[in-house]
């Protein structure tokens, strides 16, 4: 259990550090004042008044969502932080929990049953949904009932409330627009709700995924539901990738490759650039000309060429001056994507990439990353992930004493801190209209 809760320290910590960045982005502000009309209440809102419980995690879901910077799980292709967070912080205020280790256990359950469905859902159901959003729900519900307490019978009503309202096709993808984000905020509002419905004895379908008309049924072709069920010798928590670079995950083992490029040539001048990946790398990444730093974020090409120019994906590589950068542009022209059959063997038990540089003078450097930085397999430590939290912190506005006093919480949360500690820091901006 100790374990357990420090893991799930170091991912409140992740959140908080993309929620509070991402809560100043383009994106952030419109759900935000969409939660202020909702009224007063007692849950916190990061740069918003207090409101209900509903209101705040739809408000703080899209926030930890915005900078794709967001903690991943790589086999469940979802994203569990920016749900489950402010689903179980939302719940706690509004239950009157200020238990920090009530809080951490809550966030490991709602790990776990989000990233179970979310790896049975099936090839068909990822390609053509967001399974953040549409098993996001089953996550928020199951972290909102541990915080509650609810019994089993009444869990399982939650879950299956959730379940009906399962969403998130994947039509975001073709279009610049911020409703991506939007899907971590009303997942986790959606959960929160099923669970407080069903502590007052709202009853919900209990075959929600194996029934006739059930989610699998009606949304996994070829699933498995018995995979949700199948037993495993730790908690899905501890298996969650931390991400290291600005961009979609399905970026950043190429970025590492040509990191890693970058320093074989020394300095050299490239004639071209090669990248080869799994083929969904390909069909969420193969953007050669970005016009927004959301889509820069999803632009193989982009992450491809800033990583060889600056030696890093930084936030600060995605802004619209790089991005409209003619040496950026010339050298995303540079690069040429395809397919690897390696990469698609190990996918998505491994998110890995090849890369090669042809250079000027004739000369060629290779450079394979079969896994990217921060997954289980090349995880990121504790000093690292504090290195990203203060980074990002700064980059939301957030002094350095107040980001040191934020960390030092976050990580004593349960083990000294309580969530008025947390939320004392983390709020910043409350009251504002």
């Amino acid at each position: 259990m100790a374990a357990d809760r420090a893991r799930a320290r170091l991912h409140l910590l992740d959140w908080l550090a993309c929620a509070i960045a991402g809560s100043a982005e383009p994106g952030a502000a419109e759900p935000r004042r969409l939660a202020m009309l909702e009224g007063e209440g007692p849950c916190h809102v990061i740069r918003g008044r207090r409101c209900g419980p509903q209101a705040a995690a739809l408000a703080n879901g899209p926030a930890g969502a915005l900078l794709e910077m967001d903690d991943v799980d790589k086999r469940g292709l979802l994203h569990p932080g920016p749900v489950i967070f402010p689903a179980i912080l939302a719940a706690a205020d509004a239950a009157g929990v200020d238990d920090g280790a009530a809080v951490l256990d809550a966030a490991v359950r709602g790990y776990e049953a989000m990233i179970r469905v979310g790896r049975s859902v099936g090839p068909h159901h990822a390609s053509r949904f967001h399974v953040t959003a549409s098993c996001g729900g089953f996550g928020a519900a199951a972290g909102v009932a541990s915080v509650l307490g609810l019994d089993p019978l009444r869990t399982a009503w939650a879950l299956g409330n959730a379940g009906q309202q399962a969403f998130g096709l994947w039509q975001v993808r073709h279009e610049p627009v911020f409703t991506k984000a939007l899907h971590d905020g009303r997942a986790a509002a959606n959960g929160l709700a099923s669970a407080f419905l069903a502590r007052d004895g709202y009853t919900g379908p209990l075959e929600i995924f194996e029934g006739p008309h059930g989610f699998f049924h009606g949304l996994c072709p070829d699933g498995s539901p018995d995979d949700i069920v199948d037993g495993a010798e730790t908690w899905a928590i501890h298996e969650v990738s931390f991400k290291s670079h600005a961009a979609c995950r399905h970026a950043h083992a190429a970025i590492d490759a040509v990191l890693a490029l970058r320093e074989q040539a020394a300095g050299r001048s490239l004639r071209v650039l090669r990248i080869g990946a799994y083929g969904d790398a390909l069909t969420f990444c193969d953007r050669l000309t970005p016009r927004t730093s959301g889509e820069a974020k999803f632009s193989l090409q982009h992450a491809a060429a800033v990583a060889w120019l600056y030696g890093d994906a930084a936030l600060t590589r995605f802004t619209m001056d790089v991005i409209s950068d003619p040496v950026v542009a010339a050298l995303r022209a540079q690069i040429e994507l395809g397919r690897d059959a390696g990469c698609d063997f190990r996918y998505p038990a491994r998110f890995g990439a090849v890369a090669q540089a042809v250079l000027a003078d004739g000369g060629v450097v290779s450079a394979e990353a079969p896994d990217a930085l921060g997954d289980p397999e090349k995880p990121l430590d504790e000093p690292a992930l504090i290195a990203k939290a203060h980074a990002l912190f700064a980059w939301g506005g957030l002094a350095e004493a107040e980001a040191d006093e934020l960390i030092a919480a976050a990580l004593a949360l349960g083990d000294g801190a309580t969530l008025t500690d947390l939320w004392a820091i983390a709020a910043m901006g409350e009251g504002a209209r």
